[in-house]
């Protein structure tokens, strides 16, 4: 909706007898939390589907806000994104999924519970039987754990109060220099930027903004996401950033803004301070290179 969260009427049409199910997360991409989000899980009920938790953005509202209180049935949990573990290239990922109890008996076989003999594996009645991987990587939900244990119940909530403090305050250094999307309200941990009618006056494009910052020594925020935002650039700084280093990031955000009125072409030309410019990364998608070869080798 104009506001950035769901557009009720739209999802009570959409919504049917053949609703399996929703998925949202909550706060939302554009970093805002969704006030009507009892109303959206009610109207997906009502039709006899299920409610889906992404947890991508659980990190705004850990220790604060419950997904199952907010209606949502079924949960997955960003390990990465929220609890310190790696990700991609730094190594194996993980994502735990959780569920209310009436589901419980649904769930994979397998599950760990106390016995009268100690810990003990056992089905749920229901059971589609095993699933591959059911387990995950051991040691990634081990440093998750250790994570949440060394926070604990008053940490928690202060890493989700930091990263909510820190993208508000990063957000508010850059407005007036940059247009929001969406941006009335407070956000939670991330805020999106719209560079459209920025590439409209003076021609520099978000993915330009990103490529000079990584001139500053700045690694870019996420480009050109979500799709319902032009020319976006979406920050997400997290509860380790102190202040010095926010203020940092918005004197050089603000500079690349004066530079698009006085000096676009090097803006285009950025980065140039890089051992590597521009990759054509279309070809890059198109023909990919998977493992390297020497120079004497390749063809």
């Amino acid at each position: 909706n104009p506001q950035g969260g769901v557009d009720l009427e739209a999802l009570r049409a959409a919504a049917g007898p053949d609703t399996a199910a929703l998925m949202l997360t909550n706060p939302n991409t554009l970093g805002l939390f969704d006030p009507n989000i009892l109303e959206i899980t009610q109207i997906v009920h009502d039709a006899g589907g299920l409610c889906y938790y992404d947890g991508a953005n659980l990190n705004a509202v850990m220790g604060v806000a419950r997904p199952g209180d907010m209606g949502f049935d079924l949960v997955h949990l960003n390990l990465h994104k929220t609890f310190s573990t790696p990700h991609g290239g730094g190594g194996p990922g993980s994502g735990p999924v959780g569920c209310k109890d009436f589901l419980r008996d649904l769930l994979p076989a397998g599950h760990v519970e106390e016995g009268p003999d100690g810990l003990e594996l056992r089905d749920p009645a229901g059971t589609i039987g095993s699933v591959k991987a059911f387990y995950g990587n051991f040691t990634v939900v081990v440093k998750a754990l250790a994570y949440i244990l060394t926070l604990g119940v008053e940490g928690i909530p202060q890493a989700a109060q930091g990263a909510v403090l820190n993208a508000n305050y990063l957000r508010e250094q850059l407005r007036g220099t940059y247009d929001i999307a969406y941006g009335d309200g407070p956000c939670m941990h991330e805020f999106v930027l719209t560079l459209e009618k920025l590439k409209k006056e003076t021609g520099v494009s978000a993915l330009d903004v990103a490529k000079a910052l990584v001139d500053q020594g700045i690694h870019p925020p996420t480009m050109y996401f979500p799709l319902i935002v032009e020319e976006a650039l979406m920050f997400e700084p997290t509860e380790t950033e102190s202040r010095e280093t926010l203020d940092q990031a918005a004197e050089v955000l603000k500079a690349i803004r004066a530079q698009a009125d006085t000096d676009p072409a090097a803006l285009h030309a950025a980065p140039v301070t890089t051992p590597i410019g521009r990759p054509d990364e279309v070809q890059a998608a198109r023909h990919p290179v998977l493992r390297y070869r020497p120079p004497e080798v390749r063809p």
